[in-house]
């Protein structure tokens, strides 16, 4: 388009230039000319630089690429079965790539373990084992190796977070790591069961989860780092002495007995939103094309109840990639969801998706939930992750062959990710 402007402005300048300076055989049509001439110049040479303004304006868009869209699947705990296995791997990553998905994000951590042989845990002493494969080799190195022969990102998800179950060697080798409620209490009650809270703000605590993250980054040939909604604290904590005494020191005051006063809660948040963004500059010095992905609830559940202020995370310029977790049976309410404004907001920066669930081992989701959800998601320009590999046929109300075919649907065309190296 913008060349055919260019060459319409040229056509008319010439035009314009030689009306303007051919000879005339006629003095009497030469003076007539002059004339109409002098009042018509102006209106030709606006039109010509309004051509110009339009050109410059066409430019851009000419150049601009479409944002990568998100066809993700998150790989739990849930698929060990199959990550162990190399065939099995290799059948997945095949199948995936037939499907035309472009994103895979294995657990890496998860109730206080890694799934890989990590110096960090060995030194800290909270891992008596190594997660290994079924011939004795690396899960995760295998994971990725075979990812990227099909053309599959490889994002690990470190899935816990601050959080680690009571009984977990690093709760009980590490108690002043741990944070508390008011009361002294200090579990609460997850989808993961009961869980303890590592403390956020306590610099041991970021320091250690900032070596398993920069692992992770540097000892893989992984595309990035993925945290979710565990990557914070729910609103009840923040009572432990560590806190309490460096909220004291910083504001001259104690902590409100309320846990949802708005002060409280932003300073909290604050607090979160710095040790991410140190995160995120330690990555990046690591591995500066690392995709640094954020999976959280929806915006204000995630900093109302978990001090989790990913918007401003956004606003910071430290997420390259955001998935919001929409687990609704309701279509109504899952159209709600994803069309808030933080969501369109992300989606003019960074690529954005929608985690959407295919299923649990007890709560089977029928394919008709997930088709009409992808489909509201694509029609507002958003990807989508799933929740979780083996539920995506294995868990299902439909038959194997069924389920399958209506995959292959959902996605009929490829959308590569490109790797940058």
């Amino acid at each position: 388009m913008a060349s055919r402007f260019n060459h319409k402005s040229k056509q008319w300048r010439v035009w314009v230039a030689n009306a303007s300076f051919k000879p005339m055989k006629s003095t009497f049509f030469v003076r007539g000319w002059r004339r109409k001439l002098k009042y018509i110049f102006p209106l030709l040479m606006l039109i010509s630089f309004v051509t110009v303004l339009l050109v410059d304006s066409f430019s851009p868009a000419v150049a601009q690429l479409p944002r990568q869209e998100i066809r993700g699947v998150w790989m739990t705990n849930n698929d060990f079965d199959t990550l162990k296995d190399r065939a099995k791997v290799q059948e997945a990553m095949t199948h995936l790539r037939r499907l035309n998905f472009n994103t895979i994000y294995p657990v890496v951590w998860n109730s206080g373990y890694v799934m890989y042989p990590s110096a960090t845990a060995q030194r800290a002493g909270i891992q008596p084992f190594v997660y290994k494969g079924s011939d004795g080799h690396d899960i995760l190195a295998d994971l990725i190796n075979q990812a990227h022969r099909k053309g599959l990102l490889a994002i690990p998800w470190f899935e816990f977070g601050f959080m680690a179950p009571p009984t977990s060697e690093l709760a009980v080798n590490y108690p002043d790591w741990f944070t508390q409620k008011r009361d002294g209490s200090q579990t609460s009650i997850s989808a993961a069961g009961e869980v303890m809270w590592l403390n956020p703000f306590h610099p041991q605590v970021q320091q250690f989860i900032s070596n398993l993250v920069l692992e992770v980054v540097t000892q893989y040939d992984a595309d990035g780092i993925q945290f979710d909604d565990h990557m914070s604290l729910p609103r009840e904590f923040g009572y432990d002495r560590y806190t309490v005494a460096l909220y004291a020191k910083e504001t001259k005051n104690n902590p409100p007995a309320n846990p949802e006063d708005p002060e409280w809660v932003k300073w909290r948040a604050d607090k979160i939103t710095a040790f991410m963004v140190q995160l995120n500059q330690a990555v990046k010095q690591r591995k500066p094309q690392a995709i640094f992905s954020v999976a959280p609830n929806y915006y204000d559940f995630a900093y109302k109840f978990h001090l989790q202020d990913w918007l401003n995370w956004i606003r910071q310029d430290i997420v390259d990639e955001l998935i919001v977790q929409i687990y609704r049976p309701n279509l109504q309410s899952f159209i709600a969801n994803i069309s808030r404004p933080e969501i369109q907001e992300a989606q003019q920066t960074i690529p954005t998706g929608v985690g959407i669930m295919t299923g649990l081992r007890n709560n089977p989701v029928p394919m008709q939930q997930i088709k009409s959800q992808v489909r509201a998601a694509q029609e507002r320009g958003l990807g989508v992750t799933f929740f979780y590999y083996e539920s995506l046929w294995n868990y299902a109300p439909e038959p194997l062959n069924e389920r399958q075919a209506a995959f292959e649907n959902l996605f009929p065309s490829p959308a590569l990710r490109a790797r940058v190296e």
